[in-house]
């Protein structure tokens, strides 16, 4: 772990400039490795300022980036990735497969360490890849002050300095479908601030719709036989599952947000397919024209963003290996009860929260806050209160000193 005991100023260490970096995840259940593919300089920093070498949830992977010559911890943060969902599946225990990833961390002013770690089902961190980078390296390449996507901003609270930067992507829209791609980021949008916390700290984001643009309409859905190119070959039935919609080019989401600040990511498929993904730290995928359109916009942001977990369960399912019974989730809104007093203990006390079982799809040692919440249904109309404190507190944390 990466402890900070020291005053640290953000210009001490970092230019207003993104240090991005692109991985390949790879490798089997039994065995993972990192590589780097690229490094790049984008123009602007649009993370926090402060906090820098904290994070407030462990993730299921977390990167550390410490200054060379000191060996202090100068940023930290977590993730999660579809790279660690395949390796739950049948596939990735006989077959080796890679995955794109890409992080942003402040642009060092000079030499740091960076270190990527994965959370094993213990709850332990291995780290898998140690690598140096010089900020005067001449192969890191500049982007964003050409060619940048075509963007506009559908709120604009502040600076990014001073807000969290949400970025709505297209996915699936030809150019002549921008305008109905427009209208459908505002619904997200709305959707969005519509819910607790989110509504009452609306100012402290701001949210801009990214005109990315598809050579075909639609999106691809292999069991139908359907093939789009899109902007970013997204399918549904992910790892064989039929509403399962994810992308595993996430190089080209970010090619596609170069020059435009950002944080966190929302992508709109133009499609009327039932579906979605949310992977915490990566992006929010999910269909546009799907009468559940706004609540699982909002459910799939819960996780990209907040890091929340599916509250929902299957009756079946007693225990199905994604949550260990004896290890605590670090997700904030459900429990094992082995150490519950980090959670939610002190809102069952007050009698503000509950403690139920059933969640993170089992229905058996999982246990979640309320008998319904946003996290869970997509008929529930707001998130529970352990989901809107676990996320008022990710808010404070993005944005206060």
């Amino acid at each position: 772990m990466c402890i900070s005991s020291y005053a640290q100023s953000f210009s001490d260490y970092f230019t207003d400039n993104t240090l991005r970096i692109d991985y390949i995840f790879s490798g089997t259940a039994n065995q993972q490795e990192i590589s780097v593919e690229n490094l790049s300089q984008l123009p602007t920093w649009a993370g926090r300022r402060h906090h820098l070498s904290e994070i407030p949830l462990d993730g299921n992977g977390q990167i550390t980036v410490k200054d060379l010559k000191s060996g202090n911890c100068i940023y930290k943060t977590s993730f999660s990735t579809l790279f660690q969902e395949w390796l739950d599946t049948d596939e990735a225990k006989s077959v080796s497969r890679g995955f794109e990833n890409t992080y942003l961390v402040p642009y060092p002013k000079q030499p740091v360490e960076i270190s990527v770690s994965f959370r094993d089902k213990k709850g332990n961190y291995n780290t898998l890849l140690k690598h140096i980078v010089k900020p005067d390296d001449i192969l890191i390449r500049k982007q964003g002050n050409t060619h940048v996507t075509p963007y506009v901003y559908l709120q604009k609270s502040g600076t990014p300095e001073n807000c969290i930067d949400v970025a709505i992507m297209a996915e699936g829209y030809t150019k002549q479908e921008m305008a109905l791609f427009i209208k459908d980021a505002k619904i997200a949008c709305e959707a969005l601030f519509s819910h607790e916390p989110f509504r009452s700290m609306k100012s402290r984001f701001n949210i801009v719709a990214v005109e990315s643009p598809s050579k075909d309409s639609g999106v691809s859905a292999p069991k139908n036989g359907i093939w789009k190119n899109t902007a970013f070959s997204s399918h549904f039935d992910s790892f064989y599952s039929d509403r399962y919609l994810t992308s595993s080019n996430i190089t080209d989401i970010h090619n596609s947000l170069a020059g435009i600040p950002y944080e966190h990511i929302i992508i709109l498929a133009n499609t009327e397919q039932y579906g979605g993904g949310g992977i915490y730290n990566s992006f929010t995928l999910t269909t546009a024209h799907h009468k559940h359109f706004r609540p699982v916009v909002v459910h799939e942001f819960g996780h990209s963003f907040a890091g929340l977990g599916d509250e929902y369960y299957y009756d079946e399912d007693l225990f199905n290996g994604v949550y260990p019974f004896d290890v605590e989730p670090w997700e904030q809104n459900i429990t094992t009860k082995v150490n519950f007093p980090a959670k939610w203990k002190d809102m069952v006390d007050n009698g503000t929260a509950k403690l139920i079982e059933g969640g993170g799809y089992s229905s058996k040692g999982i246990y979640r806050g309320a008998e319904d919440c946003r996290m869970k249904t997509n008929t529930c109309q707001a998130f529970c209160p352990v989901c809107q404190r676990a996320i008022k507190r990710l808010i404070d944390f993005y944005t206060l000193p």
